[in-house]
């Protein structure tokens, strides 16, 4: 085991973990931040991203000795509140339905619409190749994405993080693990996630995994 200080949501945490844990199982286990999901363990579906300095990356292939003082954001930080716009605009436009890549999917359009604040459809598509929504949900998610865009530019804000949630320690966790009530109750609440350094590319475009009318997403 190893110790490491791991900067998420802003906050400095302490973990003790082996050196080649995937970044993934220490913010799901060690830190009990459970909105990042486990989906394929191999980079292809994407429901594990998170940002690791407003990248979004493949937490279940990043091994956490390579983050180092990299600041990482999950779901639980992008807001604490919901007030994320894309966020709202899940909800709004009744986007998920079991919900499960949702999380993945969030924080990807977040670290798009930090560096686009307008992305047309073809940005949309290539920001979530390699995204899996297994539900098919994927017409509602573009049009969450327009909302959320429209709401970014009324607002005038930064669409890549809202208020980080605050992350208290509760007795036999982790330094900084949060409480129970801390956790957010809600999963809506994931660019195309880049590999870490060295780590070959090996996700899927959607468009061979789901064909839809009015476009592959």
């Amino acid at each position: 085991m190893t110790a490491y200080k791991l900067n998420v949501n802003g906050t400095i945490l302490s973990v003790d973990v082996a050196p080649e844990t995937p970044l993934l199982w220490v913010l799901r286990d060690t830190l009990e931040l459970t909105g990042t999901k486990f989906g394929c363990g191999q980079a292809f579906c994407g429901a594990c991203t998170v940002h690791i300095d407003g990248v979004a990356e493949r937490s279940c292939s990043t091994r956490v000795s390579t983050v180092g003082e990299s600041k990482i954001l999950t779901i639980e930080g992008l807001s604490g509140d919901g007030s994320h716009p894309l966020q709202r605009a899940w909800l709004e436009a009744q986007v998920s339905q079991c919900g499960y890549c949702q999380a993945g999917m969030i924080m990807s359009c977040a670290a798009l619409l930090a560096t686009n604040r307008a992305p047309s459809d073809d940005d949309i598509d290539e920001a979530l190749a390699g995204h899996i929504c297994r539900c098919g949900t994927y017409p509602r998610i573009r049009k969450a994405i327009h909302a959320a865009a429209k709401m970014t530019a009324e607002m005038g804000r930064d669409a890549g993080a809202g208020t980080s949630a605050a992350i208290t320690p509760r007795a036999g966790a982790a330094s900084g693990a949060p409480t129970d009530d801390a956790r957010f109750t809600a999963n809506v609440a994931t660019g195309t996630a880049s590999p870490t350094a060295g780590a070959p590319r090996r996700a899927p475009t959607i468009d061979t995994l789901v064909q839809l009318d009015g476009g592959a997403l």
